[in-house]
């Protein structure tokens, strides 16, 4: 069972997610409710939950505030949020859950399951995402959670070289040869490391630009990449790849 606190500034939120937690998710307790982050942070002091369901932009404080005052929490948090800007990213890239109002049934159980399973494994990912939030700005020593069938890789962005499409999975190149299977599909990356000059060149392709050696047009458009990999570009993005590559 997961003892849960819910924290969002707007009541029939509140109301709707408690009902959807009793009626589709079991092992889940609502211990406490808060409408503000001043609030929650009492509600989880009081109740010490398993897992708290968050909002991210409240009044005043917002939701990453809650967990900035919570420094050692040792909570599960799915978020649950109609804000998808640099927070979300930030979300994406500690590979943690987060849920876009209206709240969907098959994700909602699909994010508890996966928070029973983080507990069960002690998997702490709150703990990157605190780091990338006190930094406060997208940066190049950003590191990325890359989360494989068997473990939750670490990996600095810009050590990152490429990424292939493998159906609802995609295919990490990292920099020294070595390659990850992850399960996050493409277009996923493509907006996450967009900021970090990578360039989706391909239907099935994303590159960092900073790993690019040169343009290749023998015949189509290819990039050479410094680990001596080439890469199709499509001819449908030909001149944006391009421009992106030399500005």
């Amino acid at each position: 069972m997961l003892k849960a606190v819910l924290i969002d500034d707007e009541p029939h939120n509140l109301l709707n997610l408690r009902r959807l937690l009793e009626q589709h998710c079991s092992e889940v307790t609502v211990a406490g409710e808060a409408h503000n982050a001043d609030e929650g942070i009492l509600q989880i002091g009081k109740h010490q939950p398993d897992i708290v369901f968050l909002d991210i932009q409240m009044p005043g404080k917002n939701g990453f505030d809650v967990l900035l005052a919570l420094p050692d929490a040792q909570f599960e948090v799915v978020f649950v949020t109609a804000y998808d800007q640099y927070g979300i990213q930030a979300v994406k890239f500690s590979a943690m859950d987060y849920l876009l109002k209206p709240v969907n049934i098959d994700e909602l159980k699909g994010a508890v399951s996966k928070a029973l399973q983080r507990r069960a494994q002690k998997d702490r990912q709150l703990g990157h995402l605190l780091t990338v939030l006190k930094q406060g700005s997208l940066q190049q020593d950003h590191r990325i959670v890359l989360p494989s069938a068997k473990e939750n890789r670490l990996v600095f962005v810009n050590d990152i070289t490429r990424c292939e499409s493998n159906n609802s999975y995609t295919t990490m190149y990292l920099r020294g040869g070595e390659k990850m299977l992850v399960s996050v599909p493409l277009f996923e990356y493509e907006e996450m490391l967009r900021p970090y000059g990578f360039v989706r060149c391909h239907q099935s392709h994303l590159v960092n630009r900073r790993h690019v050696r040169s343009i290749l047009k023998d015949g189509g458009m290819d990039l050479l990449m410094e680990d001596g990999s080439r890469v199709p570009v499509s001819r449908d993005r030909k001149d944006k790849v391009r421009q992106e590559l030399v500005n």
